[in-house]
């Protein structure tokens, strides 16, 4: 009987132990599945951007009263310059680089950000001119379809590759926002949207038309624009920025084309020679650089070492101006000494060339032939 109990124990242990093993080796599957599962999951959650990075990267609400001096500039990126090149290259997707445009487009088609009207100069960051994706897709002949998900209050939609116009997106506006805090009493200079531009020309060609197709405030951007790492020059060909810190370091070079201004004129409208427009850029560049520089008092070893300065090149200056002295002085004694000199030998040479035939050999051999006689 005890035998038979035993036998029954084993029997039932080794099921309870097969059944065991079999439910270690169907979770164990789930969980290497739900592993993968997850493991997608968080790469999806890392592409997407939550409410607390938003916050992160959102600006304050800057009041008046907290600023000392303001100051708002448009600014036009060239993307054939040199230092701009990384925000057109590369022109096609490799290994999930793209470039800004590409991101800024599919951020949009996935209704991620919003977008708002190309004012000219009175741009309003509201919702009443906020850009219906769909009409502007239409407008710039983006081919796109409906994506899945898509509704009529939160549309999105699927854009190829292939029709995305990043190649035509030549050039960047961007609004830039200098101002002086009272409170930490410095110079603050922020970019507060961008507007990609598109060039294009007509049908029997001619030179391109530019074409701004909307206004992006730059805080909406920025937590995407940090997921995507760039290298700034060909001599380091390794990514140690992200679009952001390209425009936070201002790694860019653009000219000033506006500055707001009560009759909302744009530089060329207010300089219509290029001189003078270039002389316009140029000064308020200086204007904006030294401005914070003639807000402090200098410090005493400034002013000895600008004293130095002035002292090293007024007395370079005195050099200069001796030795040239010194040179004008020389100059008018050696011009006197060779007219001398030319004088007294013409007379020298007349002389001889009148002394040849006096002292002949015929006259001399005929008075010593009478003198024998």
């Amino acid at each position: 009987m005890r035998l038979l109990r035993h036998i029954i124990f084993t029997i039932a242990a080794i099921s309870v132990t097969a059944s065991a093993l079999a439910q270690q080796s169907s979770s164990s599957s789930v969980v290497r599945k739900g592993g993968r599962d997850a493991k997608k999951e968080t790469t999806e959650k890392s592409a997407r951007v939550t409410d607390r990075m938003q916050q992160f990267f959102n600006e304050p609400e800057r009041s008046d009263a907290d600023a000392q001096w303001m100051k708002i500039v448009y600014r036009q990126i060239d993307l054939d310059k040199v230092k701009n090149a990384p925000l057109y290259y590369p022109e096609e997707v490799i290994d999930g680089q793209e470039n800004l445009f590409r991101i800024i487009l599919r951020l949009l088609a996935d209704g991620e950000v919003n977008a708002y009207e190309y004012l000219d100069g009175r741009e309003v960051f509201t919702d009443q001119y906020k850009v219906n994706v769909r009409d502007m897709l239409d407008r710039f002949h983006i081919l796109y379809t409906d994506a899945k998900g898509s509704t009529e209050k939160n549309p999105k939609f699927n854009i190829e590759e292939s029709d995305v116009p990043a190649n035509e997106v030549l050039t960047y506006y961007l609004l830039e926002r200098w101002e002086v805090d009272k409170r930490s009493n410095r110079m603050r200079t922020t970019v507060e949207a961008i507007c990609p531009v598109l060039h294009r020309s007509g049908d029997f060609g001619g030179e391109a038309v530019k074409y701004p197709m909307f206004w992006i405030k730059m805080d909406a951007l920025r937590p995407y624009l940090t997921q995507q790492s760039i290298f700034v020059d060909d001599d380091n060909n390794l990514a140690k920025y992200n679009y952001d810190d390209f425009f936070q370091l201002s790694l860019y070079e653009g000219d000033i084309y506006k500055t707001r201004n009560l009759r909302n004129k744009s530089m060329m409208q207010l300089y219509p020679d290029p001189d003078s427009l270039k002389h316009a850029q140029d000064s308020i560049q200086n204007y904006l650089v030294n401005y914070e520089k003639k807000m402090w008092v200098p410090t005493r070893e400034e002013i000895i070492a600008q004293r130095e300065e002035r002292e090293r090149i007024a007395a370079g200056d005195t050099i200069a101006t001796r030795e040239d002295n010194a040179t004008a002085k020389k100059s008018p004694a050696r011009s006197s000494r060779a007219r001398k000199a030319t004088k007294t030998k013409a007379p020298k040479a007349k002389k001889v060339k009148e002394a040849k035939p006096k002292t002949s050999s015929s006259s001399s051999a005929t008075r010593s032939v009478r003198r024998r006689k």
